[in-house]
C-alpha cells in the first residue's frame, strides 16, 4: 500500500511538472510569427532565440543570417559578443569573492581601486548597482564605472580577470563557446557585424573586455549558464536572491542584474550593446522561465533605451511576455495607428506595449520620416485614452517625444510642435523627482535652446556640468559645448 501511494504521487508529482513545462503550439507559432515581424522591422540580419523552462530548451530558433553577403546561415554554432550581459557574469564573481570571504560588497571602492580616484563613501555595491552616482546609494544612473570592478576583483581574488572567469565560471559549467574577446585572431565563428545606415552596411567587432563587457557566446552556453543560476551550482541562493533583488525600493537594479515588477511578475534581466551586436536575457524566477536574445546588429536593444531600466520598452521583450507569461497570444504586438482600439480588459500591458511602438517608430523615424507620423499617432492614442500620463510618465516617454523633435530638426521638416504641452510637463516633474538626472536635463536643455529659451536651456546644461560625482558622457559633452558657445 505504501508504494502504492509513493507511486501515485511520484506519477501526480511529474504530471504536475510536465503540466506546467507545457508551451502550446499557438503560443510558439505566435512567438514566432512576431520574432520575424520584429527582425524584418528592425532589419537585423541575424537572430538567435531560445526560451528555457524549468531546466529544459522548449523553443530554440535562428533566424536569418550571419554573413548576409555570403548567405550563410545562422545556426548553433554562431557566436555572438553579448556586450553588457557580460555584467552577469561579473556579479556572479562578485557574489562568488564574497562566499569565499574574500570581499565584502559594503567594503569601500578605494580599498581596491587607485584610479581613477572615487569619492571615499562609494562602496563596491554601489557601483555593482549603478547607485554610485549623484547621491550615492539613492538613485540609478547606468555608469561606466562598472568597469573599474574588474580591480577589484583581480586584487580581491589575486588572479586576472580573464583567469578568474575561465577558473570559476567558463571551466566548471564547461562553456567551450564562450571566451573573452581580446583581438582579431579570435572572430572565426562569429556573427558578422552589421549597422543601419542607409540599409544594412558592414558593420565592425569592438574588441577588449571588462567587468562590462567582452564577453563572446552562443544560445547552447547561455543557457547552460542560465541554468546553473536557476539551480544555484554557481552560487548559493542568498546569492542570487541578492543579486536579483533591487538594490533600493524602487530602482531598477540589483547586483550586474536589472530586476523590476510588471503586472505582478519579478522581471530579471540584463541586455548587451554594442554599435553592431544587442543581446537580450529574460528571467522570469517565479515560473522558471527565461528568454535569451542575440542579434547581430544593435537594433534587438537600441530603439528600446534599454539603459532606462525598463525592459516593457522592449517589443521582443512584450512579445515573450504577452505569449507566454500572460497567455495573450491573440493580442497583437504592432498596432495599426488608423485601426487602434482600446483594450479595457488589458490595460497595462496595451499601453506598455504601445508605447513601446511608439517608441521603436520614433527611433526607426531616422530611417524613415512617415514612422514620425505614426509614432506621434500612437503617442496621441495614449495620451487620449490613459489621462494620467504624468502617472506614466517616465525617460522612456520624454525621450520619445523628444526624438520626434529631433527627427524633424535634423530631416528640417519644421517645428514638431504637437507635444510640447507634454513635454514641458513631465520634464518638470521628472526635475523634482531628480534634480540631478543628466538624461532629463539634456533632453530639456535641447528643448529651451529650440524654442529660443537661452535661460531655461542654460539652467539645464549648468545643472549637468555643474552636477558632483557624475563620470563624463556624451550629455556632459553637449552641455559643455553649448555653453560654450552661448557664453
Amino acid at each position: 500500500m505504501k508504494h502504492f501511494i509513493k507511486a501515485i504521487i511520484l506519477i501526480l508529482f511529474f504530471s504536475s511538472c510536465e503540466k506546467r513545462s507545457v508551451v502550446t503550439d499557438m503560443q510558439t507559432e505566435k512567438f514566432t510569427s512576431e520574432l520575424l515581424e520584429l527582425k524584418e522591422y528592425f532589419n537585423i540580419p541575424g537572430l538567435a532565440v531560445s526560451i528555457e523552462k524549468e531546466g529544459e530548451t522548449v523553443y530554440r530558433e535562428y533566424f536569418g543570417e550571419s554573413d548576409v553577403e555570403n548567405g550563410t546561415k545562422l545556426d548553433s554554432n554562431t557566436l555572438f559578443p553579448i556586450a553588457s550581459i557580460t555584467k552577469v557574469f561579473s556579479g556572479v564573481l562578485l557574489m562568488r569573492l564574497v562566499e569565499k570571504g574574500k570581499l565584502s560588497l559594503s567594503d569601500p571602492i578605494n580599498r581596491y581601486v587607485l584610479q581613477p580616484a572615487i569619492p571615499d563613501e562609494i562602496l563596491i555595491h554601489h557601483v555593482l548597482s549603478h547607485t554610485s552616482q549623484g547621491n550615492v546609494g539613492l538613485h540609478f544612473y547606468y555608469s561606466s564605472r562598472f568597469s573599474i570592478l574588474t580591480q577589484v576583483i583581480e586584487k580581491a581574488s589575486g588572479q586576472t580577470f580573464a583567469e578568474i572567469v575561465q577558473n570559476e565560471i567558463f571551466i566548471p559549467l564547461k562553456l567551450k563557446n564562450t571566451f573573452l574577446l581580446k583581438d582579431s585572431t579570435q572572430i572565426i565563428g562569429i556573427a558578422k557585424p552589421y549597422i543601419l545606415e542607409d540599409g544594412v552596411e558592414d558593420g565592425f567587432i569592438d574588441y577588449g573586455y571588462s567587468a562590462s563587457a567582452g564577453i563572446v557566446s552562443n544560445l547552447e552556453d547561455l543557457a547552460i549558464f542560465n541554468k546553473a543560476m536557476d539551480r544555484d551550482l554557481i552560487i548559493n541562493k542568498q546569492s542570487k536572491e541578492t543579486m536579483f533583488s533591487s538594490f533600493r525600493e524602487g530602482l531598477p537594479y540589483g547586483y550586474g542584474i536589472f530586476n523590476q515588477q510588471f503586472e505582478n511578475l519579478n522581471l530579471v534581466w540584463a541586455y548587451g550593446q554594442y554599435d553592431c551586436y544587442s543581446s537580450l536575457l529574460l528571467k522570469v524566477p517565479s515560473e522558471d522561465i527565461t528568454l535569451i536574445l542575440l542579434a547581430n546588429n544593435s537594433l534587438l536593444s537600441d530603439p528600446a533605451r534599454l539603459i532606462y531600466g525598463d525592459v516593457t520598452s522592449s517589443l521582443f521583450a512584450l512579445s515573450f511576455l504577452k505569449n507566454f507569461l500572460l497567455d495573450l497570444p491573440q493580442m497583437p504586438l504592432l498596432e495599426s495607428p488608423e485601426t487602434i482600439t482600446q483594450d479595457l480588459d488589458h490595460q497595462e500591458i496595451q499601453r506598455k506595449k504601445i508605447l513601446a511602438q511608439a517608441l521603436s517608430e520614433s527611433y526607426m523615424a531616422r530611417y524613415d520620416t512617415e514612422k514620425l507620423e505614426s509614432s506621434a499617432k500612437l503617442l496621441e492614442f495614449v495620451f487620449t485614452n490613459y489621462l494620467d500620463y504624468l502617472n506614466y510618465a517616465d525617460l522612456n516617454l520624454l525621450h520619445n517625444l523628444s526624438f520626434l523633435k529631433d527627427v524633424a530638426f535634423y530631416k528640417e521638416l519644421g517645428d514638431f510642435k504637437r507635444f510640447d504641452q507634454q513635454i514641458e510637463t513631465i520634464g518638470e516633474q521628472l526635475s523634482q523627482q531628480e534634480p540631478n538626472n543628466p538624461y532629463v536635463h539634456i533632453y530639456m536643455g535641447t528643448y529651451y535652446d529650440r524654442k529660443g529659451n537661452k535661460e531655461k536651456a542654460r539652467h539645464h546644461f549648468e545643472s549637468i556640468v555643474k552636477a558632483k560625482n557624475f563620470s563624463q558622457n556624451w550629455y556632459s559633452w553637449e552641455a559643455k559645448k553649448w555653453l560654450e558657445e552661448n557664453h
